[in-house]
């Protein structure tokens, strides 16, 4: 883990219709993907191929007891996402 994946992920309110990053969403609220951010080429491959492409709608389901990793509902499936990487896309609340 690099010291960039320990940063702390500040989470900010968004209203329907706000842009912001994944991780600001709360659970049961959802968001569409407009874009990532990664400047890690691996983690960004990993995260496409799991679906987490541009335009696709997710819904977070839940939080692990200590607040990370995150399941997220997506394309009919659920995936566990770490809050750091979910910092790094960027979404646009719409429920």
């Amino acid at each position: 883990m690099t010291n960039s994946n320990m940063k702390k992920v500040i989470k900010k309110h968004l209203e329907i219709g706000e842009e912001g990053h994944l991780s600001d969403l709360e659970k049961s609220q959802s968001g569409i993907v407009l874009a990532l951010h990664n400047n890690e080429p691996s983690l960004r491959r990993r995260l496409l191929d799991m679906g987490i492409t541009k335009g696709v709608t997710i819904t977070i389901d839940g939080f692990a007891p200590l607040g990370d990793p995150v399941n997220v509902r997506l394309r009919g499936y659920n995936l566990a996402i770490r809050l750091f990487d979910m910092s790094q896309i960027d979404i646009k609340r719409i429920g």
